[in-house]
């Protein structure tokens, strides 16, 4: 029986709410400011647009789930994706909501700093604590500067603390059905992570693996019946493998869903693929027939995105008799990969046994293993390959338009049509579907693309050679556009190239092939690594040797830097030293049978461990066997874990080592003083943190605290 009055009470944190607020006032104050273009703004601005405009495209730097977020801000805007992000301090138009672009990734900088208070009491340490680890981060200018315009790294930030904040919720719970769903967010989280930035597999794999130590100890704990462990290492699993996976590829449904018009990253991706979108390529090859058959007018695209994709072609220029190395050549037509559409790039598909070159009624179609020969359109020369270097792959076959000069080199024009994506061995060649490989008869080498560019004489376009038989991607070709030809004769057939044949035929690329094709090209097509002005390598990180130019203004001094707190990033490194040697003697003195630490207390400052210098561990040190361009804000998550570290070394100091008050008073004491330092040089680095106010050149120098500081001032 309901009594009334109904009565509700709650807890409020009063210091939790109040951190919470500063973090937002510190975040998302003046957030329009400044009012142009910051520094990789430029590059995210532009996927924000071509999201606005449904067009795709392929980022090879992640997955698509941070700029989706970013596009929601955008689009809760108003914005509609006409903006020309051509520059950097390229100023916004006052149409243009530069807040909602700025906001999500400003809400999850600010929501990063309760977290980490929430995160802090899961590990058991004290409020005390909590709130000196929610302040390291209030106060992190770096963590301020990187979460106030359009980036990624607050937004993985965020993620990868509600995955650990969730994780250890659910390990401290009491056995209930309820803790799964704190698992279950935990997965969510790790997955949304990763969809941010490959980064975030690195936190994720920490997790998995404090995860699986701890599922370990389940299994061996005998007070658990056997069924209950089963039930729970199958829930664990679950939640932490399958549901990141499942989400995984849940981003990307909704990146290509949303994204379906043709745009400028077409060509990195197969025919199937650029036909699947609405504009560019299907525009094209819209009602052409499906079967390849005998006669058929077709252009052969090279699956190889490196250098890059090029379509097979030849036109009326002949090999040097000479090359400048001294080797001779065949002196035939040149065969080679031309990157753009042509119409020498028409080849005709003939019976090797007949003479015609038109489609018979009804269409004989080509099948997996039959033996062709490849007409060159514009020309009549056949496809040929013989015992010849290629001009700058000498140790591949040359391929040729064959010409009889009657000097004893008979043709060796016959290709048997070997489909690799075949179903079946009679499976017919496709229209863009199948990738196909056309081995030489004669040699048994196989038709590709070298990738290197020819000299001068073949006009700079990319050398196609025969080798012997490879698996090698490289080597697979694709029908793109397709005709049936008609005309016999070779003027009416230079005309029929550009008039196709319609017919109606649905070739829908599935989402799980673009979603492996799409994964392929993000792994493989990289753009190239140049060096950068403000380009860093991971050991300079530690000691901030350097910092980023963000923005500055056209006329003034005003400007903003990516520069971290110099009082409490020597904190953050000097709690990781002192964590680590702390725990080498404690596990010396166990080893040797000295427990200094009571079992909870020891289990405590393990987990400590686990977490903070884990997490340092593996955000940091794979940058350091890394081969690309690397900036300071890549350190930005291993910082996020030695804030985390200090309060918490700070209060097991406190309470384990320092047993007379005198100590405590005075470690107090120092913990103030560092505290108040923190909270000066926050406000120190200010007008580089939000660009206001302006300082004076002689202000800017005293700012610059390392020779090695890149900050830019204007003498009046």
């Amino acid at each position: 029986m309901l009594q009334f009055p109904l009565v509700v009470t709650t807890q409020v944190d009063v210091v939790l709410v109040l951190v919470s607020l500063l973090a937002f006032w510190t975040r998302l104050s003046r957030l329009s400011s400044p009012n142009a273009v910051v520094f990789d703004e430029v590059y995210y601005g532009q996927f924000v647009s071509l999201y606005m405009k449904r067009v795709f495209f392929i980022d090879d730097s992640g997955p698509p789930l941070g700029h989706m977020i970013m596009a929601l801000g955008a689009y809760l805007g108003g914005f509609d994706g006409n903006f020309v992000w051509n520059r950097i301090g390229a100023e916004y138009p006052s149409s243009l909501s530069v807040w909602s672009l700025r906001l999500l990734p400003a809400v999850c900088g600010a929501l990063c700093v309760p977290l980490v208070y929430l995160l802090t009491l899961e590990l058991k340490f004290s409020h005390l604590s909590a709130l000196g680890a929610s302040v390291l981060l209030l106060l992190e200018n770096s963590l301020i500067v990187q979460s106030r315009f359009m980036l990624l790294e607050s937004l993985l930030i965020f993620f990868v603390l509600v995955a650990f904040l969730s994780y250890l919720k659910f390990h401290n719970q009491p056995n209930s059905c309820f803790r799964f769903c704190w698992l279950l967010l935990s997965g969510g989280s790790c997955a949304a992570a990763v969809g941010v930035k490959y980064m975030g597999v690195f936190s994720y794999l920490l997790l998995v693996g404090v995860a699986s130590l701890h599922t370990w100890n389940l299994i061996g704990d005998r007070t658990i019946s056997h069924l209950s462990v089963c039930v729970q290492c199958v829930c664990r699993a679950v939640c932490v493998l399958v549901v990141p996976v499942l989400l995984y590829v849940f981003w990307f449904y909704l990146h290509l869903t949303l994204l379906h018009r043709s745009g400028p990253h077409d060509q990195l991706m197969s025919s199937a693929f650029q036909a699947s979108l609405e504009g560019g390529l299907s525009r094209i090859t819209q009602g052409q027939p499906l079967d390849v058959s005998y006669g058929s007018q077709v252009t052969l695209r090279s699956s190889a995105s490196q250098p890059i994709p090029c379509w097979l072609h030849s036109h009326k220029a002949n090999y040097p008799i000479r090359y400048e190395n001294g080797r001779g050549s065949s002196h035939q037509q040149q065969v080679t990969c031309y990157p753009f559409k042509d119409v020498n790039n028409w080849w005709i598909i003939k019976d090797a046994g007949r003479q015609q070159l038109v489609v018979s009624s009804p269409p004989r179609p080509v099948r997996h293993g039959d033996v062709i020969q490849l007409v060159h359109g514009m020309t009549s020369r056949f496809l040929n390959s013989h015992d010849v270097a290629a001009p700058m792959s000498p140790h591949s076959q040359e391929v040729s338009g064959y010409i009889d000069f009657n000097v004893s080199m008979a043709a060796q024009n016959l290709w048997r049509v070997d489909i690799s994506n075949r179903e079946a061995e009679s499976e017919s060649w496709k229209t863009i579907l199948s990738e196909v490989r056309l081995v030489h008869v004669n040699t048994s080498a196989v038709l590709k693309l070298s990738g290197v560019s020819l000299p001068d004489w073949g006009f700079r376009q990319l050398e196609v050679v025969a080798e012997k038989q490879s698996k090698a991607h490289s080597l697979v070709w694709t029908v793109e556009e397709h005709r049936y030809g008609t005309s016999q004769e070779q003027k009416e057939r230079e005309a029929e190239l550009h008039s196709p044949t319609h017919i109606d035929v649905d070739r829908k690329i599935s989402f799980w092939a673009k979603f492996l094709e799409l994964q392929w090209k993000m792994l493989t097509v990289k753009q190239e690594d140049s060096e950068h002005k403000y380009s860093s390598s991971p050991l300079e990180w530690i000691t901030m040797e350097t910092n980023i130019a963000y923005w500055l203004h056209s006329s003034t001094n005003a400007q903003i830097h990516l520069i971290g707190n110099p009082v409490s990033w020597g904190v953050a490194h000097i709690s990781l030293l002192a964590y680590q040697l702390l725990a080498a003697i404690y596990l010396l003195r166990r080893r040797r049978g000295l427990k200094d630490l009571p079992d909870g207390v020891w289990a405590q400052f393990v987990c400590l461990g686990y977490v903070c210098v884990g997490g340092w561990l593996v955000n940091f040190v794979p940058f350091l066997l890394m081969e690309k361009t690397l900036f300071l804000y890549h350190y930005l998550p291993a910082l996020c874990y030695l804030h985390l570290l200090s309060p918490a070394l700070l209060e097991h100091t406190h309470t384990q080592l320092l047993s007379r008050s005198t100590h405590r008073r005075a470690l107090g004491l120092c913990v103030c003083v560092g505290l108040v330092c923190v909270y000066l040089s926050y406000r120190t680095f200010c007008p580089l943190t939000y660009g206001t106010p302006e300082l004076s050149a002689n202000q800017l120098q005293a700012l610059k605290w390392r020779d090695s500081w890149d900050i830019l001032y204007r003498r009046r």
